[in-house]
Parts: C-alpha cells; structure tokens; sequence
C-alpha cells in the first residue's frame, strides 16, 4: 500500500465519483478504479457500494475515510516538520559561551537576531570557560561555542574568528593604583593579584604569565578562583587586583575600578567554534548569520 492509494480513497470518498475524481487528481478513471481495488484487496474489506446514483461508502469504508485522513495529515505535518528542519528554522541549537564575551556587541546581537529569525529553534544556551567548551563539542553535548582560542584547534574543528579582546587591570575601587590614569607592568611589581588556577585553561594562563615576565612584572598571586566573576568578586573585597578580559568592562561590578596597562597587550581571540562535519542545519544558519553580522 503507498500513499497515493489513500489520495485516490479520499477523493473518491469525498466527490463519491470516480469520474469526478479523475478531473480533480488528473489521474485516469480505470487507474483509480484499479488503484480503489488494490485497495480494498490489501486490507481484505469493501470500501464502497457501487449504486445507480453513485459511490457510497460502506460502514467500513467511512471508518477508514477518517483514518486516512488523519493519516495523510500526520504525513503531511511531517514533512512540513522535516522541511523547517532542514531549513534550519526549527530544531534544537546547543551553544556555549564565555560569560563575558555575551554582555554586548557582536555576540549578543547575534543571539538576538537569531531569535528573531528563528524562533521555533530551541535555543540552549550554556555558559562555560573555553576547555570546557571544547570538550562538550567534541562530546555532541554542544553544538558549537564562543570561545577565546589560544593554540590549534582539536581535529575535526572548525571556527570563525569574530573579534579580538585584551586584557585590563581590575583593582579595588580605594586602590591608589591608577588613580592618576593608566600605568606600567612594572608599576604592578609589590601589588597582591588574584587569578585563576592555571588547569582551567593552560594555554592562557601561559600566554598572560609570559607577557607579564616580558614587561618585568612577575604576579604575586595571593588567591585563585575559577571563574572571573568570582576573580572580580575578589577584587571588590579588596583582596587584590587581577589582569581580566576587557569585555569586563560593559558590565563594571560595584567597588572595582579598571585600569589601562600601557606595555601590557595579551590578544583575546573570541571564535565560534563548532565540528567542521556536522547535520544541524540551524548551526548552519547560526553561523552565516555571525559571518553576515561579523561584515556588516
């Protein structure tokens, strides 16, 4: 049995003529007849009474009118659901960022837009720090990721460069230092620093320690936390100053203060990184639109 026996029932049913039918499915009268039949042979019970004044269904055959219907709606609603998929406009999209790289600009207008133009495809979104990021696409837990790339990119990745960021000097808001305005690597040599444990990402932490050691400035790192929240929660507490990510400083917290490093410059590269073979055709649609809003 194949879909095109139920469209020649229902129509038949429906006109309760064969003739009419035919004109309306441009298919020939013997063919529907002879299709009818099939019909009515495959699921071993008749369908229609043949009358002088026409076509009339059977008790039979008026119940599996309404199941075929519903049957050929189902298909047709399936095929509608495939398509949107396909298009990318209706799905599921997985993507993990960095917190702060999501606070303004390229990125947040991206998600926004994509929202907008897409607002059937579930959005999940999951911050993360790079590595972790990393990890989960190349698990399938994510489908791609803004991330802050040092280093090649594992096998089977693909990215977009975005923007580049750089680093800042958080300090307590009392803090003598930079009250005057930006200052020296060297100016930094006797002032107490938090940072992260160099396990969350191995890769920074040795690019930010290197370019510190180049201008003379070697951290006295008193504390350590994992995030750069908790880092600036640290330095509002007056525990220390910390080296973070610029984009900080859209969203400045309470009791901090952000300084400008002359000779310091440690480049942020933010991508969107994803498995370069993949079958979401919403990621796909993701990132042409970063591409797209990335030129405008």
């Amino acid at each position: 049995m194949e879909l095109r026996h139920l469209r020649y029932f229902i129509a038949v049913a429906e006109s309760r003529s064969v003739r009419a039918a035919s004109e309306q499915l441009h298919v020939t009268q013997p063919a529907i007849s002879r299709q009818i039949q099939d019909l009515e042979e495959a699921i071993g019970a008749t369908l229609f009474e043949r009358t002088p004044r026409g076509l009339k269904l059977t008790s039979a055959g008026m119940a599996y009118l309404a199941e075929a219907r519903d049957i050929l709606a189902r298909v047709d609603a399936a095929n509608r659901l495939a398509h949107r998929i396909a298009s990318g406009v209706q799905g599921r999209l997985r993507v993990g960022f960095v917190e702060n790289a999501s606070w303004s600009g390229l990125v947040s207008s991206a998600l926004h837009a994509f929202q907008q133009t897409a607002s059937d495809v579930a959005l999940e979104l999951q911050p993360m720090n790079t590595p972790e990021q990393l990890d989960a696409i190349a698990a399938e837990r994510l489908d791609g990721g803004f991330c802050y790339r040092f280093g090649a990119l594992p096998d089977g990745f693909a990215s977009l460069p975005l923007l580049e960021q750089g680093v800042v000097l958080a300090v307590p808001e009392h803090s003598a230092t930079g009250r005057e305005g930006p200052v020296d690597a060297r100016d930094l040599v006797d002032v107490p620093f938090i940072a992260f444990p160099r396990h969350v990402y191995a890769a920074y932490y040795d690019r930010l320690i290197s370019a510190c050691a180049q201008r003379g400035l070697t951290l006295d790192i008193r504390q350590e936390a994992s995030t750069e929240t908790a880092i600036l929660s640290l330095v509002a507490a007056g525990v220390g100053a910390a080296l973070v990510n610029a984009a900080n400083r859209e969203r400045p917290p309470a009791r901090v203060r952000f300084v400008d490093v002359r000779d310091l410059s440690v480049r942020l590269p933010l991508e969107f990184c994803h498995l370069a073979q993949h079958g979401n055709a919403a990621l796909q649609r993701f990132i042409d639109l970063l591409a797209a809003n990335k030129n405008a």
